[in-house]
């Protein structure tokens, strides 16, 4: 049983593939934060800012088989042409992804990408991999395409990830919870991203587009 809180068509809205339209497939639940108010602050991640409980989302629902979940998916895609590329998020999408699953996408003429917070072994064949540190969990992830962390975090600071190796190397300024000014609630931390990218060239700066855009 595979457990979708939401799936939807829309444009990559930060990271490396800003722009780039892309079906998002949100699995519910994470291993970070049960999704619960009363449970936030004594969770490992105190600042997610998605619901991730149920499957009452826009195409979300509970799918038994791989075959149903992908038509469900791909159903959302407007161009046979050119292959569907998707973005696996939660949540933590590693909860549920299994190597059939994959393999059934891969199958259906797609590429597949992933957002995870690196505490859970990937299957393979996914083609983009996004790791997302989230405060003082456990990274086991080491090698990826795509090193996106929410900054500051007092316990995760990005010199606690030089390890890692990646492609590329991102800052994402950490919001204020219910606060719909995106772009004055993220001063503080924006400013801290652009001094510590300015200082650090290894890393850039990453802003959530879809967010100031208004767009899913």
């Amino acid at each position: 049983m595979y457990i979708i809180k939401e799936a939807f068509y829309s444009l990559q809205g930060e990271g490396a593939q800003t722009g780039r339209p892309s079906i998002f497939c949100r699995f519910a639940s994470c291993n970070l934060w049960n999704g619960k108010e009363s449970s936030r602050a004594n969770s490992i991640c105190t600042f997610c800012d998605t619901d991730i409980l149920g499957s009452d989302g826009i195409n979300g629902g509970k799918f038994k088989s791989e075959t149903a979940l992908v038509d469900n998916i791909l159903s959302l895609w407007p161009c046979n042409e050119t292959p569907a590329y998707i973005i696996f998020t939660g949540g933590e999408p590693a909860l549920q992804l299994t190597q059939t699953l994959i393999d059934e996408f891969k199958s259906r003429n797609t590429i597949l990408a992933i957002e995870t917070n690196g505490t859970l072994e990937l299957p393979s064949g996914i083609d983009w991999i996004c790791v997302s540190p989230k405060g003082a969990s456990n990274v086991i992830i080491s090698k990826c395409d795509e090193l996106k962390l929410v900054y500051p975090q007092n316990d995760a600071l990005p010199e606690k990830f030089s390890h890692i190796k990646a492609k590329k190397y991102y800052l994402s300024p950490k919001n204020p919870l219910n606060n719909d000014d995106i772009i004055s609630s993220q001063n503080d931390a924006l400013t801290q991203c652009m001094d510590y990218c300015l200082a650090h060239p290894k890393w850039s700066l990453s802003l959530q587009t879809h967010k100031i855009l208004n767009i899913a």
